[in-house]
């Protein structure tokens, strides 16, 4: 076992996987001799040379639309969008090329490509920086899009990512990125899909439902809510396209209760979609509304501002009291 933080099981991931296919490029701003703004690609370069690990001009449209043409001509190619909001340059060519070449060619045209994004806030950045964009990827059909939330998801959801013949958005939580856990890098197979949540703390009085950035929000919330008799149940989604109902369905039915926690703006979030699907399926198992704590549908405040933005463990401690009020 190797003790890794959220960014170099990423490094790890991409490593590997790179040994493994001589056809997976990883391409972005500063990805190469700087190794990421984060450094999630350090040394990848130094290791593979500069013709599978290539630092691009700032010009995110050039860079997606050159990775198209690259999955086209049989590569895998690992782009990085430095942060979520410098995504939009490209936002054509991953929602009118991307999500549609292989409908469009009628399954003969596959894109295996990898778009990895930092995403949220937290960490005190300016303006465009900090972002909870994923609700516009997720409404573009033909978009695979997962999120991880620690070391061991991020090292093997990378490698799964780069395998899969759809081209998926991968979100990073970036204020995770420094989170360290042991990672078995021996192991020769993922302990689970890339698109099945997890339960990771089993509970009954009700279910807290997740992602990337709110997975260690919600997981302490439930440990202060446990001093207070209350038991939760908390799942990491990690696919949120597709999602895992099934592993959510089956939470709802047993704890009679949903609260939705994610950074994004309330309106139109996953928090919306995820309500209203298990109030369609399990309205007679539910004892209390689908609660959602989100972010605030306004534009992404100051960093001096964002703690009062972001989703934290009193807010999320607040929706569940709302949950079993009932």
């Amino acid at each position: 076992m190797t003790k890794l933080t959220l960014a170099k099981g990423i490094t790890a991931g991409l490593r590997r996987a790179m040994a493994a296919d001589p056809k997976v490029l990883v391409m972005g701003e500063d990805v190469g001799r700087l190794g990421g703004v984060f450094r999630v690609t350090e040394g990848l370069q130094r290791e593979f040379g500069e013709s599978r690990v290539i630092d691009t001009p700032l010009a995110e449209s050039g860079i997606v639309g050159t990775a198209i043409g690259l999955a086209m001509r049989g590569y895998r190619p690992v782009v990085e969008i430095q942060f979520d909001g410098f995504v939009y340059p490209a936002f054509d060519h991953i929602t009118s090329q991307v999500a549609k070449m292989r409908n469009r060619s009628q399954g003969h045209i596959e894109l295996p490509m990898v778009i990895r994004m930092p995403c949220g806030g937290g960490i005190g950045a300016v303006e465009h920086h900090s972002e909870s964009n994923e609700a516009y990827f997720l409404h573009s059909a033909g978009l695979r899009v997962v999120a991880c939330s620690h070391a061991e998801d991020s090292y093997w959801m990378i490698q799964q990512a780069i395998a899969s013949n759809d081209p998926v958005v991968f979100f990073e939580p970036k204020r995770r990125y420094h989170d360290k856990m042991e990672v078995d890098e021996t192991a020769t197979a993922a302990p689970y899909g890339l698109y099945d949540a997890r339960v990771l703390r089993q509970g009954s009085h009700a279910t807290l439902a997740c992602f990337g950035p709110m997975v260690k929000t919600c997981l302490a919330a439930a440990d202060a809510a446990a001093d207070e008799g209350q038991d939760l149940e908390v799942i990491d989604l990690r696919g949120l396209n597709p999602l895992d109902y099934s592993t959510l369905e089956a939470s709802v039915a047993k704890t009679g209760r949903l609260v939705v926690v994610h950074e994004a703006s309330r309106f139109m979030g996953v928090g919306a979609e995820i309500s209203a699907h298990i109030t369609e399926r399990l309205f007679y198992h539910l004892e209390s509304p689908v609660i959602r704590v989100t972010g605030y549908s306004i534009p992404y405040p100051a960093s001096k501002l964002e703690e009062f933005h972001l989703p934290d463990l009193d807010r999320v401690l607040d929706g569940v009291d709302r949950a079993l009020a009932y």
